[in-house]
């Protein structure tokens, strides 16, 4: 528990002392002199100006400390430390994940892709996590691991403080445990609450300030209330004032900016909904519901240890001379209308209340309008929206909710399940329907925080403030209530029947075996209701062995078929460098694999797929491997993607083992030689485009045939190919004998030997080329002899030596994917690998790399300067369209203007697939794993049919929703042509087989199904937001429910492309629900227990002589029991629990949403008095309030100078044709000026009484 926003608050991480001042004071001395040459007027220090002859007679001066760890070992240190297992208990700290990406760029030289630049550590600076808090301060909500932050254990924050120094915004975690499985989590969002001390003044308004003037207070949702409550005390609590835990402690539900005064407004505080906390040792925040945000009042007494929540007293000095008409006592008016005291809930739609009464004033009461049964909005308590319409929807199914409302619940309760919640879920759940389904509310919201305890109690993924997806929350909670209301008490053990063959009668007869064992251990109104059968087939493609299952469903999820296409460019390199690199742009499904890709381009290029290697590349290296196992889905749209044509199998499937004979593959990177030092290291950088060498069992066996083997792989790369090799022209020379006589157009020449040689030129024939070609020529007794150069041709002897260097890098996994910018490589000599390797053996191992280090004039030479590379050929792609590419396009156009429809999911759903590699199927008969074919196909379908559209991908769910419109029907969604059981039956009858006898139920019962809810998602599933549309089968209207937000609409309005969940109700002859619908109607004709009408109606009993009511839990009804606090309408019918007592004045206030009085049975002033009261609008707005003194200020001014000498007769009209009524209010007298927490003005006390303090 702190206070917050924290001021500095101390860093538990030991400051470092002396004893580590020389070791880091030199560190940083070295790492800003290896960085000086980078760094632009950079400053030096005194230590850095020191000559390094002078270092260690400098340091020989400092105190000794521990030894100099690289950056490279720190980040070890604390990733390791982050990978231990989390124990009750203990502090982690949350790092914010933008500064953890740039400490581990900066000590790893690991870049990523959307922040490519290099950092050195000594620019990193203290743990910044600001981004991680929102405005007010607080943890920020949808908090992603790994993304936005990072977790790191105490020990691991106390390194990154001695490091870097004292961190920005330290966020220290507790460890807790959650559910009742106890696990152990870090606690992300501890309660953060609101406090503020409670005004006394009704009729007092107060000015919101900037900022608001309530404190914060954080705890764990493990402390205790005893610690909460007197912590919310000691916060608010004057410091003239003694300590007094005699004080009250409600958390409210305020409106408005009400929370932003100075103090809580006492006329806010009757009109908000309020609950009160008591101190119980026993109870933690988290078994009260307390969650962050939550807003909490502390009241004080006074001296006569009164409160203002209190009721007025029943003898005051002021009575009213009638109040009701004959016949229209105080039960009869409770039980005619719902009133209200003032903790019942606030309905934020309207002015429930109307305006504050003068003191003393008691309004008349007017009946409140009902709202109708099952039209209860559900408050949002942050990011819970897919909570509160999946909870609409399963509230909304009438065989369910007649099994709650019955409480046949409470009897079948199974809470010693072991595989179920105690019976908490069904309980929570109950108690939900009833106030959802209460006939006599008026309360138009509520906050289920009682069930989402119960529910993040066994589930802790539901915890916290994060979304989740409402089908996972449907799926959970169907089967929590299953297995809590589960009728089989002892699970026997079944074995699953198998499939040995046959006809249809053999087929019904495993179905209805697989049932009845299922039934066996499985026996509640879930499965009654919403448990179908499917059946699974299974083919082996080689000796075509069939296996059937039967399985049983509780909710159907349904592929759309709509294939979301991936475009891309793939880049092509082939084996023969003669052969111009491609850039192949690509047209396949969304979730294909990679598998699938090579599949395609190994068809245009008529390779082999198997010999291709995907890889993407990233600033001059492999960044990921894209095997089999990868989808095209999970790759960016800017992600360079490479596809290597090998002679050999690219061993692309990670199961694949290689043979030894096999030849290595090795990838090649460019980098430059003599890198940068540092700490006498050397720090590589990578540039231009890596590529892939094979090297054969034979060229591995010399350093001189892998050069060769790598130089043929780089020929593709340069423009300058022919020059990366030695050259040789062998050739014969021609006699040509001269003639004598005169030579026209002759030249005379001067050999070696000074002797003159005269030759003829050579005429050029004429044409367009002129054929160049090169003499050689030589003299021999008196005989010229001359090459043509087309008789010379040049032999390739053999790469030029010295080019570059090829080191060897082992252990590079994954084709060097692990590699980083800026790393220190330990590079293994040849000679210590010719000495490891047997004679004549390879000189390579799995997983080897090779770096080719080129110094500056070679690069420049055959790639060019950097980074424009002009003689480079990396980013010279001829483009290359496949003709199929551009009929997949023209389809997809048309396939875009075709429209889905349930039936077509449907048909998705039951399509014959291929198992993939990785999901393979053990056939018996071939004794070995196959990809065998498989099928789904309805055999036997519920009551109550939920489809869930699958519109997410399981690759990257945040991107890839499917918005696809699927028109699905309102009414008369049949099914028969897709029920399995319903076709063998069929079948089967006409065959004249004893249907009975293999009990395939009623051949003519409906499978038609009409639509009453559905469960709507907007946004991706990361976020968004869920709402629901779902048919009141009481009244037969349908409702659109926006968490608290209820409004009629259409049916039609639920068809839209963000359904989610579709709920069907069966259509049929016979009552839905089977065994569960025959104990609802036993259930319904048994005489009513006096106690159950006592928690039916729970009429409140007259006030006694304390003016107090009974509370709720002086009913001790079964559906009170489980209540742990107070919220919205607890009160509805006037009654409180506990010490929460109701206010016998408030009894009648006026429920009007009008603020004028506009019917005889409202409060009406006397017009025609000469002493005429003020109105409460006069008195909000001629009061002031003095913030600081907790007291309005003014009043007189408003009253008037002859406020004291009001009579207090105020006439209220006619009340149900009785004639006129008079009330009488006390004359107000002075305001005391005494003390905040004194009395409010009353005629029935003498002088003023001072604070109990």
């Amino acid at each position: 528990m702190n206070l917050t926003p924290p001021s500095n608050p101390p860093s538990k991480s030991p400051s470092p002392g002396p004893s580590n001042a020389r070791k880091r004071n030199r560190s940083q001395s070295m790492e800003s002199a290896t960085t000086l040459e980078a760094t632009v007027k950079r400053p030096i220090t005194s230590n850095e100006g020191l000559m390094n002859d002078d270092i260690d007679e400098y340091m020989a001066t400092q105190d000794a400390g521990p030894a100099m760890m690289s950056a490279e070992e720190k980040f070890q240190v604390v990733e390791k430390l982050t990978k231990t297992e989390m124990l009750l208990g203990q502090t982690w700290y949350l790092v914010a994940g933008d500064w953890w990406r740039r400490w581990r760029k900066a000590c790893t030289g690991v870049a990523d892709k959307a922040s490519p630049e290099q950092v050195e550590e000594r620019e990193i600076g203290p743990v910044d996590n600001m981004s991680l808090l929102d405005e007010t301060d607080g943890l920020r909500t949808g908090l992603i691991e790994g993304e936005d932050v990072v977790y790191v254990p105490q020990e691991a924050w106390e390194h990154l403080v001695t490091w870097y120094g004292e961190a920005k915004a330290p966020l220290p975690r507790q460890t807790i445990v959650r559910g009742i499985r106890q696990t152990v989590s870090l606690e992300m969002q501890p309660p953060r609450v609101k406090i503020l001390r409670l005004g006394r003044y009704p009729n007092v308004a107060c000015t919101p300030r900037v900022p608001p003037q309530y404190q914060t207070l954080t705890f764990s949702e493990t402390d205790t209330m005893k610690t909460f409550f007197e912590a919310m005390i000691d916060a608010v609590r004057s410091s003239s004032m003694l300590v007094n835990y005699e004080a009250r402690v409600w958390k409210v539900d305020p409106q408005g900016d009400s929370f932003d005064c100075p103090v809580y407004p006492l006329v806010d505080f009757q009109r908000d909904h309020g609950t009160q906390l008591f101190p119980d040792p026993e109870k933690t925040l988290s078994d009260e519901g307390i969650q962050s945000e939550d807003c909490i009042v502390v009241e004080f007494p006074t001296k006569g240890k009164t409160y203002a929540s209190d009721p007025e007293p029943a003898n005051a000095s002021t009575a009213v001379t009638t109040v009701f008409a004959p016949n229209n006592g105080f039960f009869n008016q409770m039980g005619a209308s719902t009133t209200t005291t003032r903790t019942t809930s606030y309905d934020a739609n309207s002015s429930y209340y109307g305006p504050p009464a003068p003191p003393g004033v008691i309004k008349s009461v007017t009946a409140v309008k009902k709202r109708d049964p099952g039209t209860l909005g559900l408050g949002n308590m942050g990011n819970t929206c897919f909570m509160n319409s999946a909870i609409q929807c399963l509230a909304h199914i009438k065989e369910l909710t007649d099994y709650f409302l019955t409480g046949l619940y409470r009897e079948e309760l199974n809470p010693d399940n072991p595989l179920g919640m105690q019976g908490a879920i069904a309980e929570a759940f109950g108690a939900l329907m009833q106030r959802i389904w209460d006939e006599d509310s008026s309360v138009s919201s509520y906050s289920p925080r009682e069930f989402k305890m119960q529910l993040q109690r066994f589930a802790p993924q539901f915890s916290g403030y994060q979304q989740h997806d409402t089908q996972e929350l449907v799926a959970f909670l169907l089967d929590g209530l299953h297995e809590d209301l589960n009728r089989i008490l002892k699970k026997p053990y079944v074995e699953k029947p198998d499939w040995e063959g046959g006809g249809d009668a053999e087929l019904a007869k495993l179905a209805r075996d697989s049932w009845d064992g299922y039934m066996q251990r499985n026996d509640s109104v879930v499965v009654d209701l919403f448990q179908g059968q499917y059946q699974s087939t299974l083919v082996c493609p080689e000796c075509k062995k069939v296996s059937i299952t039967f399985d049983p469903f509780m909710y159907l999820t349904l592929p759309l078929p709509v294939q979301k296409h991936w475009k891309h460019d793939i880049h092509w390199i082939p084996w023969d460098t003669d052969k111009s690199p491609l850039k192949i742009p690509i047209l396949i499904n969304a979730n294909a694999s990679f598998k699938d890709l090579r599949a395609l381009l190994g068809k245009w290029m008529d390779v082999n797929p198997d010999n291709l290697l995907t890889m993407e590349t990233w600033h001059g290296k492999f960044y990921r491997t894209l095997n089999n196992n990868v989808t095209v889905g999970e790759m960016n749209d800017n992600d360079v993607i490479v596809c290597y044509e090998l002679p050999c199998n690219a061993r692309m499937n990670p199961t694949y083992k290689p043979a030894d004979d096999e030849p290595f593959i090795v990838p090649l990177f460019l980098t430059d030689a003599g890198n940068s030092f540092t700490r006498n290291t050397v720090r590589n950088t990578f540039w231009g485009h890596p590529t892939i060498a094979c090297i054969s069992q034979e060229q591995a066996r010399t350093p001189t045939a892998i050069y060769e083997a790598v130089m043929e792989r780089l020929r593709a790369w340069t423009d300058n190919t022919r020059d990366l090799y030695q050259w040789e022209t062998d050739s014969t020379p021609t006699e040509i004998h001269i003639q004598p006589g005169p030579m026209p157009d002759s030249l005379s020449e001067i050999n070696e030997n000074g002797e003159i040689v005269t030759v003829q030129e050579a005429v050029a024939e004429e044409g367009d080329i002129v054929d160049e070609k090169s003499l050689l020529v030589s003299e021999a007794n008196g005989d010229v002899r001359i090459v043509d150069d087309d008789e010379s041709v040049p032999r390739k002897l053999g790469p030029k030596a010295g080019i570059f260097h090829v080191r060897l890098l082992p252990d590079t996994e994954d084709y060097g994917c692990g590699l980083r910018q800026g790393y220190s490589p330990k590079y293994v000599p040849w000679a210590q690998r010719e000495e490891a390797s047997p004679e004549n053996g390879a000189l390579l191992r799995a997983d080897d790399s090779f770096h080719l280090e080129f110094e500056e004039p070679q690069k420049q030479y055959y790639f060019g300067d950097s980074p424009r590379f002009e003689h480079a050929r990396w980013n010279a792609w001829q483009m290359y369209v496949h003709p199929e590419f551009k009929t997949l396009q023209e389809g997809l156009e048309t396939k875009r203007t075709k429209s889905i429809t349930l039936q077509d999911c449907l048909d998705e759903f039951t399509r014959q697939e291929q198992l993939g590699e990785d999901d393979l199927w053990y056939c018996p008969d071939c004794k070995k794993h196959q990809q065998a074919t498989k099928k789904f196909d309805l055999w036997k379908v519920p009551d109550v049919l939920v489809v869930h559209l699958k519109r997410f991908s399981n690759v990257r769910t945040l991107r890839d929703k499917i918005d696809a419109l699927v028109d699905f029907p309102l009414e008369g969604l049949d099914l028969s042509a897709m029920v399995g059981e319903r076709e063998v039956a069929n079948r089967l009858e006409k065959a004249g087989t004893n249907l009975e006898e293999l009990r395939l139920g009623d051949v003519e019962d409906s499978l038609t199904y009409d639509l009453f809810a559905v469960d709507e998602h907007m946004g991706g599933l990361g976020g968004g937001h869920y709402r629901a549309y779902a048919e009141n089968h009481v009244t037969g209207k349908w409702y659109h429910f926006d968490d608290s937000f209820v409004t009629p609409v259409s049916a039609s309005d639920a068809v839209n492309p963000n359904a989610y969940l579709l709920f069907y109700r069966r259509r049929s002859s016979r009552p839905l629900g089977g065994k569960t619908h025959e104990k609802v109607e036993e259930a319904r004709s048994r005489p009513k227990m006096e106690e159950d009408a006592a928690a039916e109606v729970q009429l409140p009993t007259p006030p006694g002589d304390n003016g107090r009511l009974l509370s709720f839990t002086d009913f001790n009804t079964p559906q009170w029991r489980q209540d742990s606090s107070r919220d919205d309408d607890d009160a509805e019918m006037g009654l409180s629990r506990g010490d929460d007592d109701a206010d016998m004045g408030n009894m009648f206030l006026d429920p009007s949403s009008s603020v004028s009085p506009t019917s005889s049975n409202e409060v009406e002033v006397d017009t025609d008095s000469s002493l005429e009261p003020l109105d409460d609008d006069s008195m909000q707005q001629g009061m002031q309030y003095d913030e600081d003194e907790d007291r309005p200020i003014g009043l007189d001014d408003a009253r008037g100078a002859d406020h004291d000498s009001l009579d207090g007769t105020v006439k209220l009209g006619d009340v149900e044709g009785e004639g006129e009524l008079r009330l009488q209010y006390p004359a107000s007298p002075a305001l005391s000026d005494t003390d905040p927490f004194s009395d409010p003005p009353d005629a029935r006390k003498e002088g003023k009484d001072e604070a109990l303090v």
